[in-house]
């Protein structure tokens, strides 16, 4: 049985790490505009706006009932048959866009939740002092939903990350990509697999921990 050459393990080490800006910045750019989508899906969960609603639940209901992948297919190579616009988009907006459209149904299901949350006391208030509803919510409800929901939220931004490795599936030359282009061409797959699962490992422990310090000042905030 051969062994593992740690050598080349080593030397794969920095090719890996310079496609991390790539996978974070796919992340980071899905997970900001899936949050203001989601904040968007919630606020009219919470209102039940006659029209939107059963759009609005349709919408969460597809995303939250198919697979990640078949998304991004969808959007890479679907959209453009039926929306020539579409025909040069590439895979790393085709991989933002899909992470965006999947987690934001689940955000928004757990920003709805923390919403309900808040305590009843906090909107009569808020009423009782004239807010209109836009007001209330933006500077009443939601700051106070953001500390319920925001260990869920992390947690989502930490699957959005390890998601992004489907977006090799798309041509996308990001983490998982580049250890698939040096496994092929060495044929040292556990090595290459191995590096790359190392580093996502890394980065979401150091999430977790940034996760952990945030409920715990959270909890030390409001506990006072």
């Amino acid at each position: 049985m051969q062994g593992l050459d740690v050598g080349y393990m080593l030397g794969l080490v920095p090719v890996i790490l310079g496609y991390v800006p790539l996978t974070l910045g796919m992340a980071l750019a899905g997970m900001v505009a899936a949050l203001v989508l989601a904040c968007l899906l919630a606020v009219e969960r919470v209102a039940r706006v006659p029209v939107l609603d059963p759009l609005v639940v349709l919408f969460i209901s597809f995303f939250r009932g198919t697979p990640l992948l078949v998304q991004l297919f969808l959007f890479y190579y679907g959209l453009p048959q039926v929306m020539p616009v579409l025909v040069n988009i590439d895979g790393v907006s085709a991989a933002i866009l899909g992470l965006t459209l999947h987690f934001s149904a689940y955000m928004a299901e757990s920003i709805r939740a923390a919403i309900l949350g808040v305590e009843r006391s906090q909107w009569e208030a808020a009423r009782a002092v004239g807010m209109s509803p836009m007001t209330m919510m933006l500077r009443i409800i939601l700051p106070q939903a953001a500390r319920i929901a925001a260990p869920t939220l992390v947690n989502y931004f930490i699957d959005m990350i390890k998601s992004t490795s489907l977006a090799f599936t798309l041509g996308v030359t990001e983490m998982m990509g580049a250890a698939q282009k040096e496994a092929a061409g060495s044929f040292l797959y556990f090595e290459a697999f191995l590096v790359v699962a190392v580093i996502y490992w890394a980065i979401v422990e150091t999430l977790s921990w940034a996760q952990r310090r945030l409920e715990t000042r959270l909890g030390r905030a409001y506990a006072r």
